[in-house]
């Protein structure tokens, strides 16, 4: 089975750091956000996936030289401009040749729900689309979709306000297509697949849904960033934090044979990593190459490939970029996000903040 795996957002929420590189490059504990959706789609079977790319097409195309990511062959779709989710989803079907029954991903979530079932109910109801739900605390902020006994959507909201949700079940971004979805998409303007094409499938009763409670993450905003770091490092997802990665005890996974001389506690460190004696990490991904000096903390956050954290620097519930430098007795906190190749100047004290903004 083919699939559609939309990649070209901007990924404003995650800036300055998608300011270098597209949100789905980012690597969750040194594997690309998009390699880790590809190798889900792989483990179900799909051997070629269409990339729906919009911002800095080039950054996957360079990644993947020979067109192949975690197995699955990969075709480029660059849209002229934007077209929104069913828009994406159409030109890149179309882009890659797809004739047959497909699949669409969101391309920054990440799920270890089954595609199994979801594309059992769609063969089985003759459904025109079968979309995976999963339950969320505020459903406010997403497609809420409301399903019968035997499946069949009878409502799908897109962001309700809150309070007026049918259900706390949500669209998850994983969907099965059939090709006479696509001929409904105008291909001459920006269609939304949550606000036009699902409500008109319900309406037709041609719309399927199967929930699930397996691990889902939107990993679009800072804290959720985080949070698919910190559920693969603690275990939370039942898996390694990456196919090379190794416990060298209960609390630290690494690659290779990083020089780890600190406290170390509940993390991951890279290759080619330093942790000084009397550095302290917890809880955090300390990436390739990186250097944590002596005195410093390095707590909940993540440090991209090549960071430098000098001495008695704090960093705390944040995330610093690629080649980064956070200068001696610095604190950054709160979701700090800090751009790739910055310099936190020494001393400085910084929440919440955004370098460059």
């Amino acid at each position: 089975m083919k699939c559609v795996v939309l990649v070209g957002g901007e990924g404003t929420r995650l800036r300055p750091l998608t300011y270098a590189v597209p949100k789905q490059m980012l690597p969750i504990v040194e594997m690309a956000m998009v390699e880790r959706v590809l190798s889900r789609l792989a483990r179900a079977g799909v051997d070629e996936a269409v990339l729906s790319l919009g911002y800095k097409p080039d950054a996957f195309v360079e990644a993947y030289p020979d067109g192949v990511a975690q197995g699955v062959r990969l075709t480029y779709a660059v849209e002229p401009e934007p077209l929104d989710t069913a828009g994406a989803i159409a030109f890149a079907a179309r882009a890659g040749g797809i004739t047959d029954t497909f699949l669409a991903v969101n391309g920054d979530v990440l799920t270890d729900a089954s595609l199994d079932e979801l594309i059992a109910l769609h063969r089985s109801s003759g459904a025109a689309a079968t979309i995976a739900l999963t339950p969320v605390e505020d459903p406010s902020a997403f497609g809420v979709v409301d399903v019968d006994l035997s499946g069949r959507v009878q409502a799908f909201v897109e962001k309700p306000p809150p309070g007026t949700e049918l259900t706390d079940m949500i669209n998850a971004g994983t969907y099965v297509l059939e090709p006479s979805v696509l001929a409904s998409i105008d291909p001459s303007r920006r269609v939304s697949i949550e606000r036009e094409i699902f409500p008109a499938l319900v309406a037709e009763g041609s719309l399927y849904a199967v929930g699930s409670d397996a691990y889902w993450l939107d990993t679009g905003m800072p804290a959720q960033y985080l949070t698919a770091h910190r559920d693969l490092i603690s275990g939370v997802r039942g898996m390694a934090p990456h196919p090379s990665a190794r416990r060298v005890d209960d609390a630290l996974w690494v690659i290779g044979d990083p020089d780890v001389e600190g406290d170390v506690d509940e993390s991951f460190v890279g290759e080619g990593a330093h942790i000084a004696a009397g550095a302290t990490v917890d809880e955090s991904t300390v990436g390739a190459r990186c250097t944590v000096a002596a005195g410093a903390v390095v707590r909940c956050s993540v440090l991209l490939p090549g960071v430098v954290v000098e001495a008695g620097a704090t960093v705390e519930d944040s995330i610093i970029g690629a080649g980064a430098t956070v200068g001696s007795i610095a604190s950054l906190s709160n979701l700090s996000v800090i751009g790739m190749g910055e310099k936190i100047e020494s001393g400085a004290m910084l929440s919440g903040a955004r370098v460059p903004e």
